[in-house]
């Protein structure tokens, strides 16, 4: 059930340039059909898991990584245990080299665990893997991610970055969900995670669960794309995304990047300091604090001093060049009780 997502052909977009203002500033997410079709690792991924390890095998730095492993009873869907105190998969340290070797030489039938190798950073892991395959849409300096595993199903979360991802190997069904709808999502809980991020427990379940009544609101509004061997999809940061791994072997590889950073801290350290500043405090009070956050953060109205010249901003002038510093640092003070 669902939309489909909405898809264009990726030799219409020139390059950098061009990706930034027309997909990135939407932010909107959109399939990118045949982005990294010429990838020479899709090619070999083509012609078989085996060639795939031979290929990624050229690069191996011989570093330890950690795998997950997943016994048949899941099907491929690394969870919660039922009482979400625990996981229902294992995870265990070997060399990188050793867990592609794993991976490629399983076939994961039916009554046999699979096995998960998720967020392994090329340029430590792999050096050269990024020179050898290069994604032109975005800067050199964005670093490449893999993940490989058998079919899984991988639950529904948000990235706090801006993401590409390129399949390589298999097939990949993205089932996504705009921000808003996060009230209905039902988040499990945001420091007990399998992977660093929280994860929707409503988004999978079988329609009519009554342990979700909110999600049925929003079940079908999903947007839903497939992808195969050298397509890839922008995720604007903030949407839900379930992945399913649908082929017997599956690769791909992601770019996560903050597309209008203006310095290095991140939006997501703000909603953390929310939560110890605002979240418990009476209602009313939150009320007035978001009347105050509209109007100097969220501008629903334009800029807060538009009715001064621009010489008189201040610190609500342009963060570039000195007032990003200066507001940093008299954050940092306060935060230290100066």
């Amino acid at each position: 059930m669902g939309r489909t997502l909405p898809e264009v052909d990726a030799g219409s977009i020139a390059g950098e340039a061009q990706f930034q203002r027309d997909v990135v500033g939407a932010c909107r997410p959109l399939v990118l059909r045949g982005l990294v079709s010429a990838w020479p690792v899709v090619h070999c991924a083509t012609r078989s898991p085996q060639d795939l390890r031979e290929y990624l095998t050229r690069f191996d730095a011989g570093r330890d990584t950690e795998i997950f492993i997943g016994d048949a009873a899941i099907e491929g869907r690394y969870y919660y245990t039922d009482d979400l105190a625990g996981f229902n998969f294992t995870r265990r340290r070997m060399k990188y080299g050793e867990a592609l070797a794993a991976l490629t030489a399983a076939r994961a039938a039916p009554d046999e665990p699979t096995l998960y190798l998720g967020s392994i950073p090329a340029n430590e892991y792999l050096p050269g893997f990024a020179r050898d395959n290069v994604l032109r849409v975005l800067p050199p300096h964005i670093a490449p991610r893999l993940w490989l595993g058998h079919a899984a199903r991988v639950s529904a979360h948000f990235d706090s970055y801006d993401n590409v991802a390129c399949v390589v190997a298999g097939r990949r069904r993205f089932t996504l969900y705009p921000p808003e709808s996060i009230g209905s999502l039902y988040v499990g809980p945001i420091d007990h995670t399998m992977a660093g991020q929280p994860v929707s427990l409503a988004a999978g379940s079988a329609p009519g669960d009554p342990r979700y009544p909110r999600f049925e609101a929003v079940r079908d509004q999903a947007l839903v794309a497939e992808l195969g061997p050298g397509d890839a999809i922008y995720l604007p940061k903030l949407w839900w995304h379930q992945v399913e791994s649908l082929a017997p072997f599956n690769a791909l590889v992601n770019y996560w990047w903050d597309a209008f950073a203006a310095g290095p801290d991140a939006p997501y350290a703000s909603l953390l300091l929310g939560l110890i500043t605002l979240a418990e405090r009476p209602a009313a009070e939150r009320q007035a604090w978001r009347a105050f956050f509209d109007h100097y953060v969220f501008r629903p109205d334009g800029h807060p001093l538009a009715h001064l010249p621009p010489g008189q901003h201040g610190l609500l002038g342009p963060l570039q060049p000195d007032n990003y510093r200066r507001i940093r640092a008299w954050v940092m003070r306060l935060l230290r009780g100066e």
